[in-house]
């Protein structure tokens, strides 16, 4: 009985100290409103739901610590041609988009940028639609995000909806046939409008793969690989969206450094003033020739032990061609004569290169 009672005592101590929290307990606690069993989540819930939130709430949430090491695994080189690259393809797909909606289409880069690959997979906007295309000379691949709002406006572009309304946006069904081969369709013209982008710089293949709903199944490289990429902003009047583009530095090692140079006419690597004036500066470049008169082999001894007035006897026979060197280089085969009180040599004939020379004794 004294257990029960002490039980009884501590509960009572308990309710007392929750009811002066709750306002002192002369008025009874509102009681909470009980969630709507019926209501439906929106588009934002899920993604955050599904842990596809990049909202500033992720970043705020690390130290200033964890931020400088992660700014400083993505601080990866810049590649300036082919910033250059994709401002040509800006100009080139409002062109080929204007032609194949029939509207006034304006198209802006937003931003490019360098990002860990899994960072961008998890950040994607869902519903979206995910090309996977391949590069072909390249031999790796690549993504076309396109957001709903830009599926949705250029299937309603496409199928003749009025000008003036806002594309309708669903929420929660699957994307119909109709719209998934619409989409393809855009992403063949902006494939093509990137390999004409790639044109002044190499030639290249993009071939389209397939196209994912899911992120998970648009996994193309490692999660912790850099990547480039581009987001481009398409305005049809008061419609658009976004098209992200996405390429792993993987993909893009082949044609490095190229993407490195400075302006497009730095692949071609000539320089006519330089040339003219390196060749004049050469033609007055004075060089230092050797008469070989003979080689020979002697003993380390035998050179030690020379001494003023010793011979050394030549193997070649008087009147026998000479060698002019310089340093190591045989330039010409010559004849050693006499010009008035100084020796001279006239010279007979050319040298082989030593890689002839090489590739000669080789066979």
């Amino acid at each position: 009985m004294s257990g029960s009672q002490e039980e009884d005592d501590l509960a009572a101590a308990w309710g007392a100290a929750l009811d002066q929290e709750g306002g002192g307990g002369d008025a009874p606690a509102a009681a909470a409103p009980a969630p709507d069993a019926a209501r439906v989540l929106n588009q934002a819930e899920i993604d955050s739901l599904l842990g596809f939130d990049a909202g500033p709430s992720r970043d705020a949430s690390q130290t200033a610590i964890e931020r400088i090491i992660s700014s400083g695994l993505i601080a990866y080189e810049r590649l300036p041609m082919l910033e250059i690259v994709f401002d040509r393809l800006v100009r080139l797909l409002t062109t080929t988009l204007r032609n194949f909606t029939s509207d006034n289409v304006e198209i802006n880069m937003d931003e490019m940028s360098s990002l860990r690959f899994g960072d961008y997979l998890n950040s994607i906007p869902l519903p979206a639609m995910i090309a996977v295309f391949k590069v072909e000379q390249w031999d790796n691949y690549g993504l076309v995000v396109v957001d709903s709002a830009l599926i949705y406006s250029v299937v309603d572009v496409l199928l003749g909806g009025r000008r003036g309304t806002a594309a309708m946006r669903i929420e929660g069904r699957p994307y119909t046939t109709i719209e998934r081969t619409l989409v393809e369709r855009l992403i063949a013209v902006v494939l093509a409008d990137m390999k004409a982008a790639f044109e002044p710089l190499c030639d290249v293949d993009f071939r389209f793969e397939r196209l994912e709903v899911n992120p998970r199944f648009a996994v193309i490289s490692r999660m912790s690989n850099a990547s480039v990429l581009s987001r481009l902003q398409v305005e049809m009047d008061d419609r658009g969206g976004k098209i992200e583009i996405m390429l792993p530095y993987a993909t893009l090692e082949p044609v490095r450094e190229l993407l490195l140079q400075q302006f497009m006419g730095e692949r071609f690597g000539r320089d006519a003033i330089w040339e003219t004036h390196l060749a004049e500066e050469l033609r007055q470049t004075e060089v230092t020739l050797d008469v070989v008169l003979d080689e020979q082999a002697m003993p380390l001894s035998s050179v030690l032990d020379l001494k003023i007035g010793d011979r050394i006897l030549l193997s070649s026979p008087p009147g026998a061609p000479v060698r002019l060197r310089c340093g190591e280089v045989a330039l010409f085969d010559a004849q050693l004569g006499r010009r008035e009180n100084r020796l001279a040599v006239r010279i007979e004939q050319p040298r082989p290169k030593p890689a002839s020379a090489i590739s000669g004794s080789g066979a």
